[in-house]
């Protein structure tokens, strides 16, 4: 089946900076069930093998849907990577929920370019990682999400905050850094983004927002995940009542790809999350 896609269409965010979003699709007639993927931190909706999913999900009869949160650090014209290292540090996870407004916005509107394929009963949210407990918060919150799907999810936003004197230093120097192992970066955050949480504690309450689901959520991990642990999956799996746990026995934070992933055809574990995906969304 001939797969269609359409790159970078800009989006204008609700902070002044467009939300590059890609939209994959099959010549398949009639309409077809949405998912709308987020990336997680430090990601982008190109990396690794996401495009070769986001192929695979249309070829199996899905509008298949990802971008990049405004401020993740790319760029419309670079996409890619983080050119933008003054976006990076600025963005919030309250910023996150905006662009996810935006994005459900846009494919509920009559323009919306592929409105005429989209079956709008049957909008999924998925999100890899950080993007995972974005996920879990909007889909509380929008009740035009019909299922969830989360890959390597946070439970705990607050958890993955430096603490006691980490945190002092944070508050003292306004900025911190990080480096990102892969490009060599010095990447920053401003101490605004633990402020922006602080202030917006209860709805960031990513076991609050799984508690409160009513929808179908399926939980994704891998056991050997060394950057979300599998106890993340685990929470969630006991919070949300209609959810349920796909464990890939060995498999790791990223489902054995990894960037740039020079490969046609995608890790095993990601065609198992697939099959199991369309099989949770098709039911």
């Amino acid at each position: 089946m001939v797969v269609k896609e359409q790159k970078n269409i800009s989006l204008p965010g609700l902070h002044g900076r467009p939300i590059p979003t890609d939209v994959f699709s099959s010549e398949e007639e009639g309409r077809k069930p949405v998912v709308l993927f987020c990336h997680g931190y430090k990601g982008f909706k190109d990396w690794g093998a996401w495009n070769l999913m986001a192929a695979e999900f249309a070829r199996n009869g899905f509008l298949f849907v990802k971008f990049n949160f405004a401020f993740n650090g790319g760029t419309l014209e670079n996409p890619i990577d983080f050119p933008d290292l003054d976006a990076f540090g600025e963005n919030t996870y309250t910023k996150e929920l905006d662009d996810l407004k935006v994005l459900i916005d846009w494919i509920s509107s009559e323009n919306f370019p592929f409105a005429n394929q989209a079956d709008l009963s049957r909008l999924t949210l998925m999100g890899h990682s950080r993007g995972g407990g974005i996920a879990v918060v909007k889909a509380a919150e929008d009740t035009r999400i019909q299922k969830l799907i989360s890959l390597a999810a946070v439970s705990d936003f607050e958890d993955r905050f430096p603490k006691g004197e980490e945190l002092e230093a944070w508050r003292q120097k306004g900025i911190s850094y990080i480096e990102n192992s892969r490009t060599k970066q010095k990447m920053p955050h401003l101490f605004d983004f633990y402020e922006d949480f602080k202030q917006n504690e209860e709805r960031l309450n990513i076991a609050r927002s799984a508690q409160k689901l009513d929808i179908p959520f399926l939980i994704v991990h891998g056991t050997n995940d060394p950057t979300v642990a599998v106890d993340n999956a685990h929470q969630l799996h006991e919070w949300a009542s209609k959810s349920d746990l796909f464990l890939l026995e060995g498999s790791d934070h990223v489902f054995e790809a990894s960037h740039p992933w020079e490969r046609e055809d995608l890790p095993p574990a990601m065609k198992k999350i697939i099959e199991k995906a369309t099989g949770f969304i098709k039911k």
